[in-house]
């Protein structure tokens, strides 16, 4: 089966543009038909579906690309690995409709809602967009017995400690920028930002030590996607974050 851009389009539902984009950017790549048009085959079609499930999990197109171009690309392990995140989407979503729903009550007077209970889809959210990005990655790295007991410490939060969380990230981005602007590592502005990155670590961890510490400073630099977050800050801020913890922690 063979597919002009025209009709891949309508098959999957995104638009001409988006595809010629694709093309351009070397992430889909159409065939040469007998013609000279641009076709696409099954195999390119399969890597469109690909593609879509990555974009529906919030993946930049860069990173889709890396991931799919990879020598050791699993096209039924990644599938596998959409259906869980798809799933603990949907279960995410069911619990932002029943929160929702329960909220109403409560304004009605019909049931009594704690302060718990209105957080958490929210705090769901945060658990499953860090699985859906970094999962493996943190599993393999510190293991999957410390993945889940950071997942239950983040759903066993209060409202006050998710606010303080949410607090701290904000000051340690702050300090953090200001503190590459200055250009030090081990300056005291720099190693404030390390302070309250600590800070920030441990609403998520049950215990901190320094090789943790610096073991996530370094996955920052080494895994684009984090360096891509921390960019945002500043270019070049996920080096400069691990260096200032290097000498923090030492």
């Amino acid at each position: 089966m063979e597919y002009s851009v025209n009709k891949l389009a309508r098959l999957a539902g995104v638009s001409t543009r988006t595809l010629r984009y694709y093309d351009q950017c070397g992430l889909l790549v159409p065939l040469r038909g007998r013609s000279g048009y641009r076709v696409y085959g099954r195999a390119e079609a399969d890597r469109l579906q690909q593609i879509l499930f990555y974009r529906e999990l919030g993946m930049p197109l860069g990173e889709i690309k890396r991931i799919l171009s990879a020598p050791d690309f699993n096209a039924g392990a990644a599938l596998r690995g959409h259906l869980s995140a798809l799933v603990a989407k949907r279960d995410r979503l069911d619990t932002l409709i029943r929160n929702v729903e329960k909220t109403i009550q409560n304004q009605k007077g019909e049931i009594m809602m704690d302060d718990q209970e209105k957080f958490e889809g929210f705090k769901q959210k945060l658990i499953d967009g860090n699985e859906a990005k970094y999962g493996g990655e943190i599993r393999e790295k510190y293991g999957a017995e410390a993945v889940e007991r950071s997942n239950a410490r983040i759903r066993g939060m209060s409202p006050g400690q998710y606010a303080e969380s949410e607090r701290l990230a904000k000051a340690y981005h702050a300090a953090l920028k200001a503190a590459f602007e200055q250009g030090d590592p081990a300056g005291a502005l720099a190693q404030e930002a390390c302070g309250l990155h600590r800070q920030w670590l441990c609403c998520f961890w049950d215990r901190y030590s320094k090789e943790a510490h610096l073991g996530a400073a370094q996955m920052y630099v080494d895994d684009p996607r984090f360096g891509e977050y921390y960019d945002k800050i500043a270019p070049g801020c996920a080096v400069f974050l691990r260096d200032a913890v290097a000498i923090y922690c030492h």
